[in-house]
C-alpha cells in the first residue's frame, strides 16, 4: 500500500513538474507565431502587392492567412512573401468552391504551400437552419476527406450564426457532432464566436483539439449582438479594450495545442490597431 502511495505522489509530482516546464510563470501567452489574416490589408493591397507586405513586415508578422491578391501570380506572391521571412500555412476557399470541386481547391491550396484551408461563410437566408447545417456536413465530409488525402487540414471558420438553438445545443454542436474529426476541423473567430452569443474559452474546452486555429480580434464593449455574423467596423476593437476575455482565450488554445493565430482587424483603423494589438499580445504572461 506504502509503494502505490509513493508512486502516486511521484506522478503527480512529475505532472506537476512537467506542467511547470511548459508553462513557467513569465512565459508569454501568446506561444503561437505572430500571424495576421490577409482580409486586414483589404484596403491596402490594389495600392501596391510589395508595399503592403512591407507594412506587414514591419509590424513583426511571420504567418499570413490568404492567397495572391488580384493582378499577381500565386509564384511571384510567395516569392515576395518569403523575401520578407513571411510563410502562407492557411489559405480560405468558398463553401460553393469546395461542395463544388475539392480537389480543385487541394490543387490551389497545394500551389500556395499551405496546409490548413478555411470556408467562413455557409450560405443561408436569414436564421441558420438545420436544412442549411445539414448541406454544410455533406460537403465538409465529402471535400474534408478529399482535402486530407492530398495532405490538407479542412477548418471550417466559425460566424456565429451557427449558435441557433437546436435539440439540447446549437447548430453548432449538431454540426461537430455529425462531421468525421478525420477530414473536418474548426477554426475559432473568437469575436463571431462571442458575437453569436458562444463563449469562446468554454468551446475551446468543450470540442478541445477539433480546433486547429483561430482569428484573434476583440469586440466594443456594449455593443450589440445578435446571429447575424454582421457587425460594423466600429465594433471591431483593438484586442484587450473590448468585451473579449483574450488571456483565457490564449491559455485554453495553448492547453489543446493550436499551433495558428491571426490577428484579424475589421476595422476602418486596421494600420493604428494592429500595433496596439501586437504589443498587448506581447505584454500577456503567465
Amino acid at each position: 500500500m506504502k509503494k502505490i502511495k509513493v508512486t502516486v505522489l511521484l506522478l503527480l509530482c512529475f505532472g506537476i513538474a512537467e506542467m511547470s516546464f511548459a508553462q513557467k510563470k513569465g512565459d508569454p501567452l501568446m506561444q503561437a507565431p505572430l500571424g495576421v489574416q490577409s482580409y486586414s490589408f483589404r484596403n491596402h493591397w490594389a495600392n501596391g502587392v510589395e508595399s503592403t507586405l512591407d507594412i506587414i513586415q514591419e509590424m513583426g508578422f511571420t504567418e499570413l492567412e490568404g492567397g495572391a491578391p488580384r493582378g499577381i501570380s500565386t509564384e511571384e506572391f510567395l516569392k515576395l512573401c518569403a523575401a520578407r521571412g513571411i510563410s502562407i500555412p492557411s489559405t480560405g476557399t468558398g463553401f460553393e468552391a469546395l461542395e463544388a470541386d475539392p480537389q480543385k481547391v487541394a490543387d490551389q491550396v497545394k500551389a500556395l504551400g499551405a496546409k490548413y484551408v478555411m470556408v467562413a461563410w455557409l450560405p443561408h437566408n436569414g436564421d441558420f437552419t438545420k436544412a442549411n447545417a445539414d448541406r454544410a456536413i455533406k460537403a465538409f465530409n465529402e471535400g474534408g476527406k478529399v482535402l486530407a488525402e492530398n495532405g490538407i487540414t479542412f477548418m471550417y471558420h466559425v460566424h456565429g450564426y451557427e449558435f441557433q438553438p437546436f435539440e439540447k445545443g446549437t447548430l453548432f454542436d449538431y454540426i461537430v457532432k455529425n462531421t468525421d474529426p478525420k477530414y473536418v476541423s474548426f477554426q475559432m473567430d473568437v469575436m463571431w464566436t462571442h458575437f453569436g452569443g458562444g463563449d469562446p474559452v468554454a468551446l475551446l474546452k468543450k470540442y478541445g483539439k477539433r480546433w486547429v486555429s483561430l482569428h484573434l480580434k476583440d469586440f466594443r464593449k456594449g455593443a450589440p449582438t445578435d446571429m447575424t455574423g454582421l457587425t460594423g467596423p466600429e465594433n471591431d476593437v483593438t484586442l484587450g479594450t473590448g468585451e473579449l476575455d483574450i488571456p483565457g482565450i490564449l491559455r485554453e488554445s495553448n492547453k489543446i495545442g493550436i499551433k495558428h493565430m491571426f490577428i484579424e482587424d475589421e476595422s476602418d483603423e486596421e494600420l493604428e490597431n494592429l500595433p496596439k494589438s501586437i504589443a498587448y499580445l506581447k505584454s500577456l504572461k503567465y
